[in-house]
């Protein structure tokens, strides 16, 4: 069961927030570094999303119709339906939080990688995850406002035109300058990486540390924490059981079933991160520790499922029937 480094990284960050909270003039600085951060990021999600690739999927469009409903529908509801949680399993900043977890985009990467080991539809779970993050780019801010209202930050006018400069615009931006830019962000991709991953821990610092000058933190008690965790044990159990069994009911194959499974029980870390500080400003380091602990949880309990369903009965006499006509087909090239 992995561990992401990057967790680590990020509670390494907490951490240093925790012991050396950035005051006064750093605090100014650190807040305007985290806002050009959240920009660049969203610039580079829009240069190297691709939508011709995207759109060669739409063949599949009941599968990815299936993974928005289970993303941005059915978890949102589940979200909602936490409200009857609160007090005794969790507190109202936790609980919006939480609802806050379920609003975000699927991920990409961990999905299709999950959908590999399983011997799933690997184009499709490409093709979900590329829908998902177009989607969520303007529908987890929307939700956000809609199910949240006030307690997420307090959204008003000014809020709308702050999501839109720092997400909408910089994302716009990269999509327009993708045919000049593109090829440059695929080629030096290793390294961009590092710097969405250094952005996205800016972002975790500057939260934190508003949050520990503000002292939010006292508001989180070990009781409150491993309460949190269960409620999203039992969350991510529901989806990945409704994913597996609803589209098997929907008529779906194995493969297919596989990608709906994984990219429609998932939440993006690289996403939510840097909406939450948009979103919530003061209030983001709360509102990001459910996303933080799901997401590790979602990587481990994933990587289990996926092992097993790569030893599935029906994959493996997949496999062994397509060995036959590769071994064919490379003897022919040879011979011919």
């Amino acid at each position: 069961m992995p561990i992401d480094p990057y967790i680590l990284l990020l509670l390494g960050t907490v951490g240093l927030a925790a012991l050396l909270p950035a005051r006064g003039t750093g605090a100014d600085v650190a807040s305007g570094a985290s806002t050009g951060a959240i920009a660049f990021l969203f610039f580079l999600y829009g240069a190297r999303l691709s939508t011709r690739e995207a759109m060669d999927g739409v063949r599949h469009w009941r599968l990815h119709v299936t993974v928005l409903a289970c993303t941005f529908v059915v978890f949102p509801l589940l979200g909602l339906a936490s409200r009857g949680l609160v007090p005794v399993f969790l507190t109202d900043p936790l609980q919006q939080g939480l609802l806050f977890l379920t609003l975000v985009p699927s991920t990409i990467q961990s999905s299709i990688a999950f959908t590999s080991i399983a011997r799933g539809n690997v184009p499709a779970a490409i093709c979900a995850g590329s829908f998902s993050s177009l989607v969520g780019i303007v529908g987890t801010p929307l939700l956000a406002a809609a199910l949240l209202g006030g307690s997420g930050g307090g959204f008003s006018a000014d809020s709308v035109v702050e999501i839109v400069l720092q997400l909408l615009v910089p994302f716009v931006a990269g999509q327009l300058l993708r045919r000049w830019i593109g090829g440059f962000v695929a080629r030096h991709k290793k390294v961009l990486g590092l710097v969405d991953r250094g952005s996205i821990l800016l972002v975790v610092y500057t939260a934190f540390s508003e949050g520990m000058v503000q002292g939010i933190w006292h508001q989180v008690s070990p009781v409150r924490l491993a309460g949190l965790l269960v409620v999203e044990a039992v969350l991510l159990a529901v989806m990945l059981l409704l994913t597996w069994y609803g589209a098997k009911g929907l008529g779906f194959g194995r493969e297919d079933r596989i990608a709906i499974q994984f990219a429609g029980s998932k939440k993006s870390l690289a996403a939510g991160l840097p909406m939450a500080s948009v979103l919530f400003g003061a209030q983001a380091s709360l509102a990001v520790l459910p996303l933080m602990l799901f997401h590790q949880m979602q990587l481990m309990v994933c990587a289990v499922i996926a092992k097993r369903r790569s030893r599935d009965p029906e994959a493996v006499a997949s496999e062994e029937r397509a060995a036959p006509v590769r071994t064919a087909v490379g003897t022919g090239s040879r011979s011919g």
